[in-house]
Protein backbone atom coordinates (compact mmCIF):
# COMPACT_ATOMS: atom_id res chain seq x y z
CA UNK A 1 0.00 0.00 0.00
CA UNK A 2 1.06 3.17 -0.80
CA UNK A 3 1.24 5.37 2.12
CA UNK A 4 0.94 9.27 2.59
CA UNK A 5 4.23 9.20 4.21
CA UNK A 6 6.17 9.07 1.23
CA UNK A 7 3.83 10.71 -1.08
CA UNK A 8 6.05 13.80 -0.65
CA UNK A 9 9.35 11.83 -1.22
CA UNK A 10 8.13 9.70 -3.85
CA UNK A 11 8.39 11.59 -7.56
CA UNK A 12 7.45 8.32 -9.73
CA UNK A 13 3.92 7.09 -9.05
CA UNK A 14 2.73 3.49 -10.86
CA UNK A 15 -0.95 3.50 -11.67
CA UNK A 16 -1.34 0.94 -9.08
CA UNK A 17 0.19 3.44 -6.22
CA UNK A 18 -2.42 6.15 -7.72
CA UNK A 19 -5.26 3.56 -7.04
CA UNK A 20 -4.34 2.39 -3.96
CA UNK A 21 -3.74 5.80 -2.20
CA UNK A 22 -6.90 7.37 -3.84
CA UNK A 23 -9.15 4.54 -2.74
CA UNK A 24 -7.85 4.86 0.88
CA UNK A 25 -7.62 8.86 0.63
CA UNK A 26 -10.28 10.50 -1.23
CA UNK A 27 -12.77 12.66 0.69
CA UNK A 28 -15.39 11.61 -1.87
CA UNK A 29 -15.00 7.84 -0.56
CA UNK A 30 -14.30 8.36 3.19
CA UNK A 31 -17.60 10.50 2.97
CA UNK A 32 -19.45 7.18 1.54
CA UNK A 33 -17.65 5.15 4.34
CA UNK A 34 -18.84 7.33 7.04
CA UNK A 35 -22.82 6.55 5.39
CA UNK A 36 -21.94 3.50 5.49
CA UNK A 37 -21.85 3.45 9.13
CA UNK A 38 -24.60 5.68 9.60
CA UNK A 39 -26.41 2.63 8.80
CA UNK A 40 -25.34 0.57 10.93
CA UNK A 41 -26.02 2.90 14.25
CA UNK A 42 -29.83 3.37 12.36
CA UNK A 43 -30.08 -0.47 12.56
CA UNK A 44 -28.96 -0.43 15.83
CA UNK A 45 -31.14 2.17 16.83
CA UNK A 46 -34.25 -0.21 14.57
CA UNK A 47 -33.28 -3.07 16.49
CA UNK A 48 -33.78 -1.28 20.28
CA UNK A 49 -37.27 -0.41 18.92
CA UNK A 50 -38.53 -4.32 19.93
CA UNK A 51 -37.43 -4.09 23.19
CA UNK A 52 -39.19 -2.02 26.17
CA UNK A 53 -38.49 1.37 27.46
CA UNK A 54 -37.90 2.38 30.69
CA UNK A 55 -37.75 5.78 32.50
CA UNK A 56 -37.55 7.04 35.77
CA UNK A 57 -38.86 10.36 36.90
CA UNK A 58 -39.42 12.48 40.15
CA UNK A 59 -41.22 15.56 41.02
CA UNK A 60 -39.85 17.62 43.92
CA UNK A 61 -42.15 20.76 44.74
CA UNK A 62 -41.74 23.74 47.30
CA UNK A 63 -45.12 25.79 48.33
CA UNK A 64 -45.47 28.49 50.11
CA UNK A 65 -49.11 30.04 51.52
CA UNK A 66 -48.12 33.03 54.12
CA UNK A 67 -52.16 33.52 55.10
CA UNK A 68 -53.39 30.11 55.41
CA UNK A 69 -53.62 28.59 59.01
CA UNK A 70 -54.82 25.33 58.01
CA UNK A 71 -53.55 23.39 54.20
CA UNK A 72 -55.23 20.46 53.09
CA UNK A 73 -52.80 18.31 50.48
CA UNK A 74 -53.81 15.63 48.54
CA UNK A 75 -51.04 13.13 47.99
CA UNK A 76 -52.92 10.09 45.62
CA UNK A 77 -55.95 9.02 48.04
CA UNK A 78 -54.53 10.41 51.02
CA UNK A 79 -55.65 14.07 52.61
CA UNK A 80 -53.16 16.05 55.10
CA UNK A 81 -53.56 19.02 56.99
CA UNK A 82 -50.52 21.04 58.50
CA UNK A 83 -50.47 24.68 59.97
CA UNK A 84 -46.84 24.80 58.21
CA UNK A 85 -47.21 27.86 55.52
CA UNK A 86 -44.35 25.83 53.87
CA UNK A 87 -44.30 22.92 52.68
CA UNK A 88 -42.47 20.09 50.41
CA UNK A 89 -43.52 17.16 48.20
CA UNK A 90 -41.47 14.62 46.63
CA UNK A 91 -42.47 11.67 44.17
CA UNK A 92 -40.66 9.04 42.63
CA UNK A 93 -41.53 6.82 39.79
CA UNK A 94 -40.69 4.05 37.45
CA UNK A 95 -42.61 3.57 33.85
CA UNK A 96 -42.57 0.80 31.25
CA UNK A 97 -43.83 0.76 27.60
CA UNK A 98 -43.38 -2.00 25.14
CA UNK A 99 -45.08 -2.33 21.95
CA UNK A 100 -46.43 -5.95 21.66
CA UNK A 101 -47.86 -5.74 17.91
CA UNK A 102 -47.71 -2.79 15.54
CA UNK A 103 -48.43 -4.94 12.49
CA UNK A 104 -44.46 -6.12 12.16
CA UNK A 105 -43.84 -2.47 11.44
CA UNK A 106 -40.67 -2.81 13.68
CA UNK A 107 -39.37 -6.18 11.83
CA UNK A 108 -39.90 -4.46 8.46
CA UNK A 109 -38.29 -1.45 9.57
CA UNK A 110 -35.39 -3.63 10.64
CA UNK A 111 -35.12 -5.45 6.79
CA UNK A 112 -35.97 -2.16 5.56
CA UNK A 113 -32.44 -0.59 7.03
CA UNK A 114 -30.44 -3.46 6.31
CA UNK A 115 -31.08 -3.81 2.68
CA UNK A 116 -30.62 0.47 2.92
CA UNK A 117 -27.36 -0.70 4.49
CA UNK A 118 -26.07 -3.32 1.49
CA UNK A 119 -27.23 0.10 -1.16
CA UNK A 120 -24.45 2.03 1.01
CA UNK A 121 -21.85 -0.23 1.08
CA UNK A 122 -22.64 -0.92 -3.01
CA UNK A 123 -23.13 3.36 -3.08
CA UNK A 124 -19.36 3.13 -1.60
CA UNK A 125 -17.33 0.83 -3.84
CA UNK A 126 -19.19 2.34 -7.04
CA UNK A 127 -17.53 6.26 -5.60
CA UNK A 128 -13.80 3.67 -5.75
CA UNK A 129 -14.54 2.21 -9.04
CA UNK A 130 -15.45 5.70 -10.61
CA UNK A 131 -12.15 7.07 -8.55
CA UNK A 132 -10.31 4.30 -10.04
CA UNK A 133 -12.08 5.32 -13.85
CA UNK A 134 -11.23 8.82 -13.63
CA UNK A 135 -7.59 7.77 -12.44
CA UNK A 136 -6.71 5.48 -14.72
CA UNK A 137 -7.95 8.33 -18.03
CA UNK A 138 -5.85 10.87 -16.27
CA UNK A 139 -2.80 8.80 -15.99
CA UNK A 140 -3.22 7.39 -19.69
CA UNK A 141 -3.60 11.28 -20.55
CA UNK A 142 -0.57 12.22 -19.01
CA UNK A 143 1.54 8.87 -20.63
CA UNK A 144 0.01 10.26 -23.97
CA UNK A 145 1.10 14.11 -23.26
CA UNK A 146 4.69 12.88 -22.05
CA UNK A 147 5.18 10.99 -25.11
CA UNK A 148 3.85 13.92 -27.57
CA UNK A 149 6.03 16.40 -25.83
CA UNK A 150 9.31 14.18 -26.28
CA UNK A 151 7.87 14.39 -29.83
CA UNK A 152 7.38 18.14 -30.33
CA UNK A 153 10.80 19.03 -28.70
CA UNK A 154 12.46 16.62 -31.35
CA UNK A 155 10.62 18.67 -34.38
CA UNK A 156 12.06 21.73 -32.26
CA UNK A 157 15.27 20.63 -32.42
CA UNK A 158 15.41 19.88 -36.17
CA UNK A 159 13.31 23.20 -36.39
CA UNK A 160 16.45 24.97 -34.78
CA UNK A 161 18.72 23.01 -37.01
CA UNK A 162 17.19 24.36 -40.23
CA UNK A 163 16.31 27.76 -39.06
CA UNK A 164 19.84 28.19 -38.11
CA UNK A 165 20.83 26.67 -41.78
CA UNK A 166 18.78 29.06 -43.39
CA UNK A 167 20.83 31.93 -41.58
CA UNK A 168 23.64 30.90 -42.93
CA UNK A 169 22.50 30.66 -46.44
CA UNK A 170 20.78 33.83 -46.41
CA UNK A 171 24.46 34.87 -45.26
CA UNK A 172 25.78 33.33 -48.29
CA UNK A 173 23.16 34.54 -50.83
CA UNK A 174 21.77 31.32 -51.62
CA UNK A 175 18.24 31.64 -49.45
CA UNK A 176 16.22 35.33 -49.44
CA UNK A 177 14.94 36.89 -46.81
CA UNK A 178 11.57 35.88 -46.65
CA UNK A 179 12.22 31.78 -46.59
CA UNK A 180 14.40 32.59 -43.40
CA UNK A 181 11.62 34.69 -42.07
CA UNK A 182 9.67 31.69 -42.66
CA UNK A 183 11.95 29.25 -40.57
CA UNK A 184 11.63 31.55 -37.63
CA UNK A 185 8.15 31.46 -37.97
CA UNK A 186 8.59 27.13 -37.89
CA UNK A 187 10.79 27.76 -35.57
CA UNK A 188 8.72 29.80 -33.04
CA UNK A 189 5.76 27.58 -33.82
CA UNK A 190 7.61 24.24 -32.70
CA UNK A 191 8.54 26.10 -29.33
CA UNK A 192 5.28 26.96 -28.88
CA UNK A 193 3.74 23.57 -29.12
CA UNK A 194 6.77 22.55 -26.82
CA UNK A 195 5.26 24.89 -24.23
CA UNK A 196 1.63 23.85 -24.47
CA UNK A 197 2.43 20.15 -23.90
CA UNK A 198 4.13 21.41 -20.92
CA UNK A 199 1.27 22.90 -19.75
CA UNK A 200 -0.88 20.80 -20.59
CA UNK A 201 0.79 17.88 -19.11
CA UNK A 202 1.05 19.66 -15.69
CA UNK A 203 -2.62 20.48 -15.99
CA UNK A 204 -3.10 16.74 -16.43
CA UNK A 205 -1.12 16.40 -13.34
CA UNK A 206 -2.58 18.67 -11.11
CA UNK A 207 -5.86 16.70 -11.52
CA UNK A 208 -4.67 13.59 -11.21
CA UNK A 209 -3.24 15.21 -7.88
CA UNK A 210 -6.43 16.47 -6.88
CA UNK A 211 -7.87 13.28 -6.92
CA UNK A 212 -5.99 11.38 -4.68
CA UNK A 213 -6.03 15.10 -2.41
CA UNK A 214 -2.38 15.59 -2.73
CA UNK A 215 -1.71 19.59 -2.68
CA UNK A 216 0.69 21.55 -4.29
CA UNK A 217 3.93 20.95 -2.27
CA UNK A 218 3.99 17.48 -2.96
CA UNK A 219 6.22 16.58 -6.05
CA UNK A 220 4.42 14.48 -8.45
CA UNK A 221 5.16 12.46 -11.84
CA UNK A 222 4.01 9.35 -13.12
CA UNK A 223 6.36 5.95 -13.51
CA UNK A 224 4.04 4.83 -16.45
CA UNK A 225 6.10 3.05 -19.35
CA UNK A 226 5.58 3.51 -22.77
CA UNK A 227 3.13 0.74 -23.94
CA UNK A 228 4.55 -1.93 -26.31
CA UNK A 229 2.32 -2.96 -29.59
CA UNK A 230 1.70 -6.39 -27.66
CA UNK A 231 -0.12 -4.24 -25.21
CA UNK A 232 -2.18 -1.93 -27.69
CA UNK A 233 -3.17 -5.07 -30.15
CA UNK A 234 -4.16 -7.55 -27.62
CA UNK A 235 -7.60 -8.81 -28.21
CA UNK A 236 -10.39 -6.50 -27.62
CA UNK A 237 -13.20 -8.22 -25.38
CA UNK A 238 -16.99 -9.15 -27.14
CA UNK A 239 -19.32 -6.06 -26.28
CA UNK A 240 -21.60 -8.55 -25.94
CA UNK A 241 -19.73 -10.29 -23.19
CA UNK A 242 -18.42 -7.47 -21.11
CA UNK A 243 -22.03 -5.99 -20.71
CA UNK A 244 -23.46 -9.55 -19.42
CA UNK A 245 -20.54 -9.68 -16.98
CA UNK A 246 -20.69 -6.07 -16.11
CA UNK A 247 -24.91 -6.55 -15.13
CA UNK A 248 -23.67 -9.41 -12.85
CA UNK A 249 -20.64 -7.70 -11.33
CA UNK A 250 -21.18 -3.34 -11.24
CA UNK A 251 -22.18 -2.13 -8.30
CA UNK A 252 -24.94 0.62 -9.74
CA UNK A 253 -26.87 -2.36 -11.50
CA UNK A 254 -26.92 -4.49 -7.52
CA UNK A 255 -27.41 -0.82 -5.73
CA UNK A 256 -30.73 -0.36 -8.26
CA UNK A 257 -31.83 -4.14 -8.15
CA UNK A 258 -31.71 -3.59 -3.98
CA UNK A 259 -33.39 -0.24 -4.71
CA UNK A 260 -36.36 -2.13 -5.64
CA UNK A 261 -36.35 -4.80 -3.03
CA UNK A 262 -36.04 -1.66 -0.50
CA UNK A 263 -39.02 0.24 -2.31
CA UNK A 264 -41.30 -3.09 -2.00
CA UNK A 265 -40.30 -3.52 1.50
CA UNK A 266 -41.63 0.66 1.74
CA UNK A 267 -44.52 0.04 0.51
CA UNK A 268 -45.25 -3.06 2.84
CA UNK A 269 -44.45 -0.72 5.79
CA UNK A 270 -46.97 1.85 4.64
CA UNK A 271 -49.70 -0.55 4.24
CA UNK A 272 -49.25 -1.95 7.42
CA UNK A 273 -50.07 1.79 8.86
CA UNK A 274 -53.51 1.10 8.19
CA UNK A 275 -53.72 -1.95 11.39
CA UNK A 276 -54.12 -1.51 15.16
CA UNK A 277 -51.27 -1.34 17.66
CA UNK A 278 -50.96 -2.94 20.68
CA UNK A 279 -49.19 -2.19 23.69
CA UNK A 280 -48.44 -2.50 27.45
CA UNK A 281 -47.44 -0.64 30.12
CA UNK A 282 -46.51 -0.56 33.60
CA UNK A 283 -45.61 1.73 36.50
CA UNK A 284 -44.44 2.09 39.83
CA UNK A 285 -44.44 4.97 42.50
CA UNK A 286 -44.15 6.33 44.98
CA UNK A 287 -44.73 10.10 47.45
CA UNK A 288 -43.76 11.66 50.45
CA UNK A 289 -44.56 15.39 51.70
CA UNK A 290 -43.43 17.23 55.09
CA UNK A 291 -47.10 17.91 55.96
CA UNK A 292 -47.56 13.96 56.80
CA UNK A 293 -46.72 13.03 60.80
CA UNK A 294 -45.33 10.09 59.24
CA UNK A 295 -41.65 9.58 58.49
CA UNK A 296 -40.22 9.37 55.02
CA UNK A 297 -39.79 5.87 54.74
CA UNK A 298 -43.40 5.29 56.63
CA UNK A 299 -44.69 7.34 53.63
CA UNK A 300 -42.67 6.23 50.80
CA UNK A 301 -44.37 2.81 51.73
CA UNK A 302 -48.03 4.10 52.22
CA UNK A 303 -47.82 5.95 49.13
CA UNK A 304 -46.64 2.86 47.43
CA UNK A 305 -47.97 2.54 43.98
CA UNK A 306 -47.88 0.14 40.93
CA UNK A 307 -50.15 -0.05 37.75
CA UNK A 308 -49.94 -2.33 34.19
CA UNK A 309 -52.30 -1.62 31.07
CA UNK A 310 -52.93 -3.08 27.99
CA UNK A 311 -53.62 -0.25 25.45
CA UNK A 312 -55.01 -0.62 21.86
CA UNK A 313 -54.84 1.88 19.02
CA UNK A 314 -56.49 1.58 16.04
CA UNK A 315 -56.14 4.27 13.37
CA UNK A 316 -59.81 5.36 11.78
CA UNK A 317 -58.93 9.11 11.00
CA UNK A 318 -55.47 10.24 10.52
CA UNK A 319 -55.60 13.28 8.17
CA UNK A 320 -54.56 10.87 5.40
CA UNK A 321 -51.36 10.25 6.64
CA UNK A 322 -51.51 6.04 5.80
CA UNK A 323 -52.85 6.54 2.17
CA UNK A 324 -50.09 9.44 1.30
CA UNK A 325 -47.47 6.72 2.57
CA UNK A 326 -49.24 4.04 0.35
CA UNK A 327 -48.96 6.08 -2.71
CA UNK A 328 -45.84 7.84 -1.97
CA UNK A 329 -44.23 4.13 -1.52
CA UNK A 330 -45.90 2.77 -4.74
CA UNK A 331 -44.46 6.10 -6.81
CA UNK A 332 -41.29 5.37 -4.98
CA UNK A 333 -41.33 1.46 -6.64
CA UNK A 334 -42.46 2.69 -10.43
CA UNK A 335 -39.04 5.30 -10.16
CA UNK A 336 -36.91 2.42 -8.90
CA UNK A 337 -37.77 -0.04 -11.45
CA UNK A 338 -37.22 3.16 -13.93
CA UNK A 339 -33.81 3.71 -12.23
CA UNK A 340 -32.55 0.25 -12.89
CA UNK A 341 -33.47 0.23 -16.92
CA UNK A 342 -31.61 3.79 -17.00
CA UNK A 343 -28.68 2.59 -15.59
CA UNK A 344 -28.68 -0.76 -17.61
CA UNK A 345 -28.67 1.54 -20.75
CA UNK A 346 -26.20 3.71 -19.65
CA UNK A 347 -24.09 1.11 -18.93
CA UNK A 348 -24.61 -0.73 -21.88
CA UNK A 349 -24.08 2.95 -23.90
CA UNK A 350 -20.55 3.38 -21.94
CA UNK A 351 -19.46 -0.37 -22.60
CA UNK A 352 -20.36 0.07 -26.02
CA UNK A 353 -18.81 3.12 -26.68
CA UNK A 354 -15.11 1.91 -25.18
CA UNK A 355 -15.63 -1.25 -27.62
CA UNK A 356 -15.89 0.85 -30.82
CA UNK A 357 -13.42 3.43 -29.14
CA UNK A 358 -10.51 0.40 -28.84
CA UNK A 359 -11.28 -1.46 -32.00
CA UNK A 360 -11.16 1.71 -33.51
CA UNK A 361 -7.63 2.99 -31.90
CA UNK A 362 -6.09 0.08 -32.55
CA UNK A 363 -7.07 -0.07 -36.42
CA UNK A 364 -6.00 3.42 -36.77
CA UNK A 365 -2.91 2.85 -34.98
CA UNK A 366 -2.14 0.30 -37.70
CA UNK A 367 -2.61 2.58 -40.09
CA UNK A 368 -1.11 5.54 -38.42
CA UNK A 369 2.50 3.84 -37.98
CA UNK A 370 2.49 3.10 -41.44
CA UNK A 371 1.97 6.57 -42.33
CA UNK A 372 4.52 7.76 -39.73
CA UNK A 373 6.95 5.24 -41.41
CA UNK A 374 6.55 6.82 -44.91
CA UNK A 375 5.84 10.61 -43.70
CA UNK A 376 9.42 10.56 -41.72
CA UNK A 377 11.41 9.21 -44.58
CA UNK A 378 9.89 11.46 -46.96
CA UNK A 379 10.79 14.66 -44.09
CA UNK A 380 14.50 12.96 -44.08
CA UNK A 381 14.68 13.12 -47.36
CA UNK A 382 13.41 16.80 -48.15
CA UNK A 383 15.37 18.06 -44.98
CA UNK A 384 18.19 16.90 -46.71
CA UNK A 385 17.52 18.37 -50.03
CA UNK A 386 17.19 21.27 -48.07
CA UNK A 387 20.64 21.53 -46.52
CA UNK A 388 21.53 21.33 -50.13
CA UNK A 389 19.85 23.78 -51.40
CA UNK A 390 18.04 21.47 -53.29
CA UNK A 391 14.32 22.13 -51.67
CA UNK A 392 12.69 24.92 -50.94
CA UNK A 393 11.18 26.25 -47.55
CA UNK A 394 7.50 25.61 -48.56
CA UNK A 395 8.24 21.97 -49.14
CA UNK A 396 10.27 21.56 -45.80
CA UNK A 397 7.58 23.41 -43.68
CA UNK A 398 5.11 21.43 -45.56
CA UNK A 399 7.18 17.75 -44.55
CA UNK A 400 7.68 19.16 -41.24
CA UNK A 401 3.45 19.34 -40.91
CA UNK A 402 3.13 16.06 -42.28
CA UNK A 403 5.00 14.59 -40.33
CA UNK A 404 3.38 16.38 -37.16
CA UNK A 405 0.45 15.02 -37.82
CA UNK A 406 0.91 11.51 -38.45
CA UNK A 407 3.20 11.51 -35.07
CA UNK A 408 0.09 12.31 -33.12
CA UNK A 409 -2.07 10.33 -35.11
CA UNK A 410 -0.36 7.63 -34.17
CA UNK A 411 -0.09 8.83 -30.60
CA UNK A 412 -3.67 9.14 -29.82
CA UNK A 413 -4.49 6.01 -31.20
CA UNK A 414 -2.22 4.11 -29.00
CA UNK A 415 -3.26 5.39 -26.18
CA UNK A 416 -6.63 5.69 -27.31
CA UNK A 417 -6.80 1.75 -27.75
CA UNK A 418 -4.95 1.52 -24.43
CA UNK A 419 -7.07 2.91 -22.32
CA UNK A 420 -10.51 1.85 -23.66
CA UNK A 421 -9.56 -1.94 -23.69
CA UNK A 422 -8.24 -1.27 -20.18
CA UNK A 423 -11.57 0.59 -19.14
CA UNK A 424 -13.40 -2.46 -20.95
CA UNK A 425 -11.94 -4.97 -18.93
CA UNK A 426 -12.45 -2.93 -16.10
CA UNK A 427 -16.06 -3.04 -16.41
CA UNK A 428 -16.48 -7.10 -16.77
CA UNK A 429 -13.92 -6.64 -13.38
CA UNK A 430 -10.87 -7.09 -14.04
CA UNK A 431 -7.91 -4.49 -12.49
CA UNK A 432 -6.41 -1.95 -14.91
CA UNK A 433 -2.91 -2.89 -15.64
CA UNK A 434 -0.66 -0.52 -17.82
Amino acid sequence: MFCAATASAQQAWTLQDCLDYAIEHNIQVQKNRISEERGEVALWQDKGALFPSLTFNTNHNVGYRPFTEVISIVQGDQVTNTRSNVTYQGSYGLNANVTLWNGGINYKNIKAQELQNRISALTTEQSELTIQEQIAQLYVQIMYTKEAEKVNEQLLSTAQSQYDRGVEMMKQGQMARADVVQLEAQLSSAKFSVVNSRTQLANYKRQLKALLELDLNTTFDVAGNIPSDEQVLALVPSAQEAYAKALETRPEIKSAELSIEAADMQLNIAKRGYLPTIGASASLGSSHSTSSKNGWGEQMKTNLNMSAGINLSVPIFDGRRNASNVKTAKLQQLNSKLDLQDRRNALSSTIEQYWLNAYNGQQNYIAAKSRVKSQEASYELLNEQFQHGLKNTVDVLQGRDNVISAEQDMLQSKYMALLNMQLLKFYTGEKIEL
